[in-house]
């Protein structure tokens, strides 16, 4: 078994992680007193790649780190990898989301196209030349308003329109197997089998 540690300290993203790699110890960096990078990225995969260098050279183990966010086509992309900040730095969940409906005002339905992307980043040591890299991709649309109280972030607002509810009406067993996150994940796992 071996150990790898979560660019994250997040209890419910180690036991997602830990449920499909299940041949592998999951630790989260807080463990490790990692301190968090500065996420300079223009895209998913560099801040994923910058969240997992810096806590496998913090912690002196392979590393998992992902980067995900939601990409509005009407906003041309975004709020994108600014989507935990869309509102501000430390803005919260509700910021983000409310500023995401104030910036679709206006935008009809069929217009309202999104897609939340995930991607994951496996490093075998800080200084790995070679990422193993996977991508979730998960299609929606943004609602005029919220529905539903299961999840987070801009689950309210993501319309799926194969079950006709919001992404935070779906039950959580039911969102991991379709999420960007869980889709990202499976991949990963897939392609660690062969490492």
């Amino acid at each position: 078994m071996t150990n790898i540690v979560l660019a994250s300290g997040n209890i419910g993203k180690i036991r997602e992680i830990q449920a499909i790699l299940q041949n592998d110890k999951i630790l989260p960096q807080s463990q490790f007193n990692v301190v968090e990078p500065e996420e300079t990225g223009s895209t998913f995969v560099e801040n994923a790649i910058i969240k997992a260098r810096n806590a496998a050279k913090y912690c002196n183990l392979p590393a998992i780190a992902d980067d995900s966010g939601l990409v509005v086509d009407a906003l041309g992309g975004a709020p994108g990898v600014f989507s935990a900040r869309y509102a501000g730095t430390g803005a919260s969940d509700q910021a983000n989301l409310d500023k995401l409906l104030i910036d679709m005002q206006g935008i009809p339905m069929e217009q309202r196209s999104a897609r939340f992307i995930c991607l994951m980043v496996y490093l075998r040591h800080a200084n790995d030349p070679t990422p193993i890299i996977a991508q979730g991709v998960w299609e929606g649309r943004i609602l005029m308003q919220a529905m539903g109280s299961n999840g987070f972030g801009y689950d309210p607002v993501f319309w799926l329109s194969d079950y006709q509810c919001s992404s935070a009406q779906l039950a959580p067993e039911v969102k991991n197997s379709l999420s960007h996150r869980g889709q990202a994940l499976r991949i990963l796992s897939q392609q660690l089998a062969g490492r």
